[in-house]
């Protein structure tokens, strides 16, 4: 079945454009509640959201669709995506669900859904919803309408969570750590829990107002958090995304780290402990080959998937592994959480800082990336992949980086573009072949 609405995380577009309708979202709450009503007790969904202005909107519209079919409903407010997994486990709900359009601006938004086990859907959960889509909802008697209610401690249970992944040992007293909380969900949660945990807490990004989440501030934007750590002196800095869970760093002289470095430190870490599963850790095809390299200096085995957190989780609940992630920042930490955790991962990084009582600059930079060049070319119709002058570029360039680099040339799964990476030791070929595919691409769209 060709997928309509859902793409590699959940359904994701513009507000009030299709797919993303307040109608889209009473039909998904009608499609999934009527996908998970399994049995006879009374079925709970536990819903939360980031802080952009058109999730009061889709909240309403959920809520509706859930009820609708005779499922309760959980509010959290804002609060992470990995907060809003972990709840639906912990309260024993029969889904979750996120309302974010993660690291896009504040005119986007999205569906994430959580099964009761705290994952992300499978395909084929996917695929069964999606055909609910088309169908017309089976409405329950009135008296089995579902109820909605908010609960006041949410925030309370995540920020105690995410203490518990840190050291019992270790305290954070007299570290400098500048948080930037992208104006998203993490920004009351994030920096609770650090400075619950003792830390010297700088907040940036945590005064929303609908409309500035992500907008020059987080992980994607960390200029101003470069500036901020310089200027304070601070030890360390961190960037969430909008739905925090992504984790970018900046060191205390404001070198951004990337979530390839902070695989390795996390891996290495595991691994020096006798903790890291299957001696391996699972990324992307985007991860850097210097990555790679470092791992096997190691003795880790470095294992691809395609492009998405989900993809990398799939692979590690498959194969046994408990540490994967993303280049972006997404880190996956299966001793702990069920989906990336910023908050989660970035407390990892700092228990290293201080256990190892070395500054940022010389923890996190654990090898030298391998020159790597990704450019995005957006088209507006047809299939530019499939064209004939474009497979015979990227089969030169292929032949070309034999031996000595990668090429991942890929569709997007939530925009219409086309991402070209290439990635090898010389660095002017890389940019070469780079261009002459992207020029490839536009032509075949035009």
């Amino acid at each position: 079945m060709t997928r309509k609405f859902f793409g590699t995380d959940g359904i994701r577009g513009k507000t009030n454009t299709p797919p993303m309708t307040a109608e889209t979202a009473l039909k998904v709450g009608q499609a999934a509640g009527a996908h998970f009503m399994r049995g006879d007790h009374r079925h709970r969904v536990v819903i939360g959201k980031d802080t952009r202005l058109s999730g009061y909107m889709m909240e309403s519209a959920l809520v509706a669709g859930f009820n609708s079919v005779g499922m309760d409903v959980v509010l959290l407010g804002p609060m992470p995506t990995p907060a809003v997994a972990m709840l639906t486990r912990s309260m024993r709900a029969d889904l979750g669900v996120m309302i974010s359009a993660s690291h896009n601006k504040f005119y986007d938004n999205g569906i994430k859904l959580f099964g009761p086990d705290g994952y992300k859907l499978s395909d084929a959960d996917e695929l069964a919803i999606e055909a609910r889509l088309e169908q017309v909802p089976v409405l329950v008697a009135p008296e089995k309408i579902g109820r909605a209610r908010r609960i006041d401690d949410a925030r309370g249970r995540y920020i105690h969570f995410a203490k518990s992944t840190f050291p019992e040992r270790l305290r954070l007293d007299g570290l400098k750590v500048v948080i930037d909380c992208a104006n998203g969900a993490a920004y009351s949660v994030a920096p609770e829990a650090l400075w619950e945990l003792g830390a010297k807490v700088i907040p940036l990004g945590v005064k929303p107002d609908g409309l500035n989440i992500n907008e020059g501030c987080g992980s994607t934007e960390p200029m101003l958090l470069r500036e901020t750590v310089v200027a304070s002196g601070a030890d360390i800095g961190l960037a969430l995304d909008g739905d925090a869970d992504r984790l970018i760093v900046v060191d205390e002289k404001g070198e951004v780290i990337d979530g390839d470095q902070l695989m390795a430190l996390i891996a290495i870490d595991h691994h020096r402990r006798e903790a890291l599963m299957g001696n391996a850790v699972v990324s992307t095809v985007m991860s850097n080959l210097g990555l790679e390299r470092r791992l096997a200096e190691e003795g880790i085995a470095l294992e691809r998937t395609q492009v998405g957190d989900r993809y990398v989780l799939e692979a590690m609940r498959a194969r046994g592994r408990n540490v994967g992630g993303e280049q972006s920042g997404h880190i996956i930490l299966s001793d702990h959480s069920t989906t990336g955790d910023g908050l989660v991962a970035g407390l990892q990084v700092l228990a290293a800082l201080i256990d190892q009582d070395k500054p940022a600059s010389e923890l996190l930079h654990l090898f030298e990336p391998v020159p790597q060049l990704l450019k995005n070319v957006r088209f507006a119709k047809g299939q530019p992949l499939d064209d004939a002058a474009v497979k015979a570029v990227i089969a030169d360039a292929e032949a070309k980086l034999a031996g000595r680099g990668r090429l991942v040339i890929r569709k997007s799964g939530t925009e219409p573009l086309i991402r070209v990476m290439a990635e090898g030791d010389d660095l002017a070929m890389v940019e070469t072949l780079v261009d002459g595919i992207c020029d490839a691409v536009r032509v075949a769209a035009a």
